[in-house]
């Protein structure tokens, strides 16, 4: 048996795996030119992903105007086709996270995807990345009924990786409450998309590249 402390790592994707901010900002501005509203800068939505697609539009309209749920379901589809077609164009993996990956195989640990992003989009992301064959288990926001900050589905991924010891890097408040919810150690990535200082996140531990993850995880 290793001597690592957990036989599994589950990782949240947007943020935390992937900068996938250049292509979400294209796919919210693509939804919000066609709703007639002014575009919105690449940076500022970074610090509007983590509840899934819906919650970025809305958060999208409520920076250009007013928001309201006709708006968002109008927008929805607009923001959903483009996403689709041009997931991969700008985002590109953190540095460090290949090399971070390897050294957790190389450890026997098991490795889990767990995100609100659709389960279709975000394998189609995890594709596009070379990922294919990397993870043993992922669960996006529509596997199960529910989504993050809901435990469930963290604990579902941890399942169908194999169950064992496990902790969860992510990088928003979002992560972290899932991870409390249950009950297990939260890493997180100083880099993401935060929306609040990584402080006020109250992790376990917190990274500020790749490099440093694998010695985080042996201190928890």
């Amino acid at each position: 048996m290793s001597d690592f402390p957990f036989d599994i790592v589950a990782f949240d994707l947007d943020g935390t795996l992937a900068d996938t901010a250049p292509d979400l900002a294209a796919a919210l501005n693509h939804a919000l030119g066609r709703l007639g509203r002014p575009m919105i800068e690449p940076e500022t939505v970074r610090h509007l992903v983590g509840h899934g697609a819906r919650a970025l539009l809305r958060r999208g309209l409520a920076k250009s105007g007013a928001s309201d749920e006709t708006l968002v379901e109008q927008g929805f589809p607009h923001f959903m086709d483009f996403y689709a077609a041009n997931i991969c164009v700008g985002t590109t993996a953190f540095a460090g996270v290949d090399a971070a990956l390897d050294g957790l195989t190389a450890r026997g640990v098991r490795t889990a995807v767990c995100t609100n992003k659709p389960e279709s989009l975000s394998r189609m992301l995890i594709d596009a990345l070379g990922w294919e064959n990397r993870f043993d288990a992922l669960v996006g926001g529509d596997t199960l009924p529910v989504r993050k900050p809901d435990p469930a589905p963290l604990r579902e991924a941890i399942a169908r990786a194999g169950g064992g010891r496990a902790a969860f890097v992510g990088d928003s408040i979002v992560d972290a409450d899932t991870a409390r919810a249950a009950s297990l150690p939260f890493v997180a990535v100083s880099f993401g998309f935060l929306d609040r200082p990584v402080g006020e996140l109250c992790a376990d531990a917190v990274v500020d590249d790749y490099s440093e993850l694998i010695g985080a995880l042996e201190t928890l």
